[in-house]
């Protein structure tokens, strides 16, 4: 390949010449270290650099820039001897560039692409986007390397004391703080998988997240966290007072959603957003009715019996139903249903004797059924919404497992355990016994 010393001059002229010659191919020039020039048949100038990572066997030809006033041959032998010092270094210019790109991707970058995937839920999605443009709404536009640990622990103590920013009844959200910090975490762990340093190590060494390990508002073992069977009767009797007396729309759904989430098992928005247009009620054969869960967190839409308890509080609702909403549980909110019952579960939690959230009522489900009433656990977990386990071959292929009807007895016998309590709590069938002397 032909040596030239790169200056302005030399370089017009082989310009020049090429575009006379009207070449068909390009054409290389090198002046020293690597430092060279490819001149393309339209005269087209564009320095190039071209050395051996150490440690390699192969040589790395790199562009530069298009020969221009914005970049001169100066321009060009310093950026050529940045790569050659780079090689030098065992180290590939490319991978350094694509790190220097990876460091400049901000938290909204990394959400886009995150919430951009076919397989996440929409509920999930909402969620995300709802932490984003809440919660993080300033690191929005910062670079996630820019992100540290003493930041993530100062958000969530603001989130802790003050709830998130634009609520209009502000006031301290642990639980909304916790979560926050889980959907960064997950966040940041696939800006980790996505991009890398030049070396091929994470472009965050530490996830500014880690610091959390120490700063998590405390909620306890969450197996822990279910109504305690000697209060599940005071705490139906209260849900059921509680209906009585309210005739305001929002308060009721929240109540009878809460109600409903006891007796099904369901996650909150799961059966918050439920429509009638997914509620069968049977009126010759209790065991026909049920509820039609769509949006599941895990695998395919499945149909869920319903127990009579639960058949008796739709049936109300169906009579009283609002004909210009879609929803089971409406509310006047933006969302046109009910969301977080929070007044209902501070009432639920004042009878239960400690803190409890929607999903709570779901693990006190699962409690009942499995130790109350021995309900196999395979059945349990499809009760709840579950998948089978990837072991269980029989389960996952063979049999149908879109219809659960077939499990009406057990959300029946609980049911029924949960009413035979709130009788027991009203001193309903219990036997006085005589005093001794």
């Amino acid at each position: 390949m032909p040596k030239l010393k790169l200056n302005k001059t030399n370089i017009d002229k082989k310009v020049a010449e090429a575009k006379q010659e009207a070449r068909s191919n390009d054409v290389l020039y090198w002046d020293t270290n690597g430092f060279g020039l490819r001149i393309t048949p339209t005269g087209k100038a564009v320095f190039i650099c071209q050395g051996r990572i150490a440690g390699t066997t192969t040589d790395v030809r790199l562009t530069i820039g298009t020969y221009s006033e914005a970049l001169t041959p100066d321009k060009a032998r310093q950026q050529a001897d940045i790569y050659r010092h780079q090689f030098e270094q065992g180290m590939d210019p490319r991978k350094v560039k694509a790190q220097k790109r990876a460091e400049q991707v901000t938290l909204g970058d990394v959400a886009r692409e995150y919430l951009a995937r076919d397989k996440l839920k929409d509920s999930t999605s909402k969620w995300i986007g709802f932490y984003v443009d809440k919660v993080f709404a300033d690191w929005k536009d910062k670079p996630v390397t820019e992100i540290t640990g003493p930041m993530v622990v100062q958000r969530h103590r603001e989130i802790t004391k003050h709830g998130v920013k634009g609520k209009k009844t502000p006031k301290g959200a642990p639980s909304s703080a916790n979560s926050a910090m889980v959907n960064l975490r997950s966040l940041l762990n696939f800006a980790n998988r996505q991009y890398r340093r030049a070396d091929g190590s994470p472009l965050m060494p530490f996830l500014p997240t880690d610091v959390m390990a120490d700063h998590w508002n405390e909620e306890g073992d969450r197996t822990e966290r279910y109504i305690a069977f000697d209060k599940v009767g005071a705490v139906w009797n209260m849900l059921h007072d509680e209906r009585a007396k309210i005739n305001h729309r929002d308060t009721l759904s929240a109540i009878d959603v809460t109600i409903l989430n006891l007796l099904c098992g369901g996650r909150l928005m799961e059966m918050a957003t439920l429509t009638w247009d997914r509620v069968q009620l049977d009126e010759a054969d209790p065991a026909r009715s049920y509820w039609h869960l769509i949006d599941r967190k895990q695998g395919k839409p499945i149909k869920l019996p319903l127990a009579t308890q639960a058949v008796v509080i739709l049936k109300d609702r169906l009579a009283h139903r609002d004909p210009e909403s879609p929803f089971v549980f409406p509310s006047r909110g933006k969302k046109g249903h009910t969301g977080d019952p929070r007044t209902t579960l501070e009432k639920v939690s004042a009878v239960a004797g400690q803190h409890l959230s929607s999903h709570d009522l779901r693990r006190t489900f699962a409690n009942i059924a499995m130790r109350e009433l021995l309900v196999e656990k395979f059945r349990t977990d499809l009760l709840i919404g579950h998948k089978p386990s990837s072991e269980d071959v029989t389960a996952r292929n063979y049999v149908d497992l879109t219809d659960l009807r077939w499990l009406w007895p057990e959300v029946q016998k609980i049911g029924d355990w949960i009413e035979q309590k709130g009788a027991i709590a009203k001193g309903v069938n219990v036997v006085q016994l005589p005093h001794r002397a």
